[in-house]
């Protein structure tokens, strides 16, 4: 009876007060005079470090270089740690807020179902697979949404093999597995014999990441043009891609403008910079920042705010697949379906919120 009392009183109090509009978080702001991407993270997110954030979920429209805004644009803001409020656009906090994280369940599979199409990722690869991280990892969320919006009569099923230097040969190659993910795509127009590029098909970028350089503090490096790294030391751990050096006519490696080096770690890196044997260690936004923090190095390092590159991520099927075409054209179909009807920015948001909770 108290109960039923209570529950009254409360509807009462309800209809009695003034409607009040719920607070939203996330939403549209238009770049104002002044404003670069610091600037605005600073106002809205309260955090100067989340300026990246910013451009990599507008790289669209800002381009590659992170000072291209003006006045008038209109920048989609993610809503992290409850930020940005008020903005129009936005989403309740209710709505917002990540579900507890979920890892992927691993099942033990049969890759000889031929006519059920046969996905293959590795773990090790935060934020975008991995079988500890909610959902097997942001890329593993997107193609899994996809793959169900797709609907293939057999079905589908994703496989986890966790060296990843036998994905592309023999696994792919002898269509062992129908397709992988994620995977980046060399600079294929100006380097047609990369032999990803001579074997594979890529699908529609599933998500596009700033390679970044990490700088010690009491070393910074200007970064305006490219003229700025000649005579650079970098740093990129072993299996790392070299070609984003040489891409896009640099020819830096080719040409011996800059040097790398490859230790077998990334940790190894970071201890080189600072022991002064290179320049900057160069990685993906989420990657480096990820394993700064894990080694206890990120209060030593800045981020220089410049991408050295803007890579993308695919699902890749061998070109010897004999249903190669008709794979990447269900699944380029799938991820546009998956972005028009709003479930892509769900979860890149969602997967968002927790990695930058994490930082």
């Amino acid at each position: 009876m108290k109960k039923t009392i209570a529950a009254a009183a409360l509807g009462l109090s309800a209809l009695l007060a003034q409607p009040a509009a719920a607070e939203t978080c996330g939403g549209v702001y238009t770049v104002q005079a002044g404003d670069s991407l610091s600037v605005i993270a600073e106002r809205l997110y309260e955090n100067v470090g989340l300026w990246s954030a910013i451009h990599t979920r507008n790289i669209d429209k800002i381009g590659p270089k992170p000072n291209a805004i003006r006045v008038g644009m209109k920048l989609e803001m993610a809503c992290l740690n409850g930020l940005p409020v008020g903005l129009p656009g936005g989403r309740t906090i209710a709505e917002t807020a990540p579900v507890a994280a979920k890892p992927v369940e691993i099942v033990e599979g049969d890759a000889a179902i031929r006519h059920r199409i046969n996905l293959l990722t590795a773990d090790d690869f935060a934020p975008f697979t991995g079988k500890t991280l909610h959902n097997g990892g942001m890329m593993t969320d997107i193609l899994n949404a996809a793959m169900e919006q797709a609907d293939p009569e057999d079905g589908f099923a994703i496989h986890w093999v966790d060296l990843w230097t036998s994905h592309e040969e023999p696994l792919l190659s002898n269509a062992l597995l129908d397709a992988g993910f994620p995977w980046y795509q060399p600079d294929c127009a100006n380097n047609a014999t990369h032999q990803r590029c001579r074997n594979f098909l890529f699908s529609d970028p599933m998500f596009e990441v700033l390679v970044l350089m990490f700088t010690p503090k009491d070393r910074p490096i200007s970064f305006e043009k490219d003229e700025d790294l000649l005579g650079k030391t970098f740093c990129r751990p072993q299996g790392y891609e070299r070609y984003l050096f040489d891409q896009d006519g640099r020819n830096w490696l080719r040409e011996g403008k800059v040097k790398l080096i490859q230790p077998l770690t990334p940790t190894e890196c970071y201890e080189m910079v600072l022991a002064g044997e290179a320049d900057a260690v160069v990685m993906n936004e989420f990657t480096g920042r990820a394993q700064l923090k894990e080694i206890g190095l990120d209060a030593q390092f800045d981020v220089v705010p410049q991408p050295i590159s803007i890579q993308a991520l695919h699902v890749i099927i061998h070109k010897s697949h004999p249903e190669a075409e008709q794979l990447l054209t269900m699944m380029n179909a799938a991820l546009r379906k998956i972005r028009d009807n709003g479930t892509y920015q769900s979860i890149v948001e969602d997967h968002m919120a927790r990695i930058w909770a994490g930082f």
